[in-house]
């Protein structure tokens, strides 16, 4: 069945902030089917249930989503600075119903995580380049430009050319001949957000509970605590460094522990920041770009099967996890007594 609720927004070029924020809309209980009226007509706009990007006015209570207006500077929250597009308003209002629906989440501490890290990872984007904020300070100058299809990229190339006049169709010759492809902008959008949200909730949810995990096991690997031992392999520094944050040990782990692929171990140093290649304690340099029996040799373990120290002293590997334990035992031992 049709829904009777109509969503409003402007005319003319449309943007990736509105579309999003239409097809946010589309996923609550309230507005889900809801048609869209284009105009910068007030009297247009008023017959709208809600809308967005358009009439200078910002009042939830009233369902008007805009962010143009003179001295206008909402954001998220507390600890945010970027200012909301018409996209984080109607996400900040209506975020945690449609996260809650679309990734069937039930319990409250999960969806607050979800709700937040899909604005970080997500939002927060759209709302900074629609209101013009640099991600970068102006003074850096890009190696090579880029290819154009970042998701605003791909709305803005939605809309008519500069030089193409676009005409409605002969049979309704009064209707918006932008409509199709505002629509085809929010199908882009609405699908983008559902894939990001799905692969929060199915990878980077399950990878963070792993790391949590470790992180509560880590006394039983090394009693200082400073390693961690995963129990499968998976997207592990920025979960590591948001959770020490969180527990207030920001920097305490030195090593991670994990088996590879073929089954051996590995021991890879945490790095100072998720994307960093610099280590907060890399092992030693004594083993670094040193293989099979002469890392034995070097290491002194005490068990043999030490497969590769890299070169710069990232991670290295072991054919058995009691002797990665040992590496890293060996490691802090020998960084204490520097």
């Amino acid at each position: 069945m049709a829904s009777t609720k109509v969503i409003g927004t402007h005319s003319g070029s449309f943007h990736c902030d509105e579309a999003l924020a239409v097809g946010l809309l589309r996923m609550t209980k309230e507005f889900a089917g809801a048609g869209v009226v284009r105009s910068r007509d007030p009297e247009v706009l008023a017959t709208a249930d809600v809308v967005v990007d358009v009439g200078g006015v910002y009042d939830a209570d009233k369902n008007l989503f805009d962010h143009h207006q003179r001295g206008f500077t909402g954001t998220f929250g507390e600890g945010f600075e970027t200012t909301l597009s018409s996209a984080g308003l109607v996400y900040k209002h209506f975020g945690r119903e449609i996260v809650a629906s679309v990734a069937d989440i039930a319990d409250d501490a999960v969806l607050e995580l979800v709700y937040n890290k899909m604005y970080v990872n997500f939002v927060e984007a759209i709302d900074a380049i629609d209101n013009g904020i640099s991600q970068y300070p102006a003074e850096l100058k890009p190696a090579y430009k880029s290819n154009g299809t970042d998701l605003g990229s791909r709305v803005a190339a939605l809309n008519p050319r500069w030089n193409e006049v676009l005409e409605a169709p002969a049979d309704e010759p009064d209707t918006d001949p932008v409509q199709a492809r505002f629509e085809k902008a929010v199908a882009i959008t609405t699908e983008a957000f559902v894939g990001k949200l799905e692969g929060l909730v199915h990878s980077w949810l399950p990878a963070r509970d792993i790391v949590a995990a470790a992180l509560d096991a880590a006394p039983s690997v090394h009693p200082s605590g400073e390693v961690i031992l995963l129990e499968t392999t998976c997207p592990w520094k920025a979960h590591l460094m948001e959770l020490e944050e969180e527990r207030g040990i920001a920097g305490s782990v030195k090593y991670a522990l994990f088996t590879d692929r073929s089954g051996a171990w590995r021991i890879q140093a945490v790095p100072i920041s998720p994307d960093s290649f610099q280590s907060r304690l890399p092992l030693p340099e004594p083993w670094r770009g040193v293989r099979d029996a002469e890392l034995d040799a070097k290491a002194e373990l005490g068990v043999d099967g030490a497969i590769f120290v890299h070169a710069s002293g990232f991670i290295g590997g072991h054919k058995t996890y009691e002797g990665v334990v040992a590496m890293a035992n060996k490691a802090l031992a020998l960084a204490g007594e520097a």
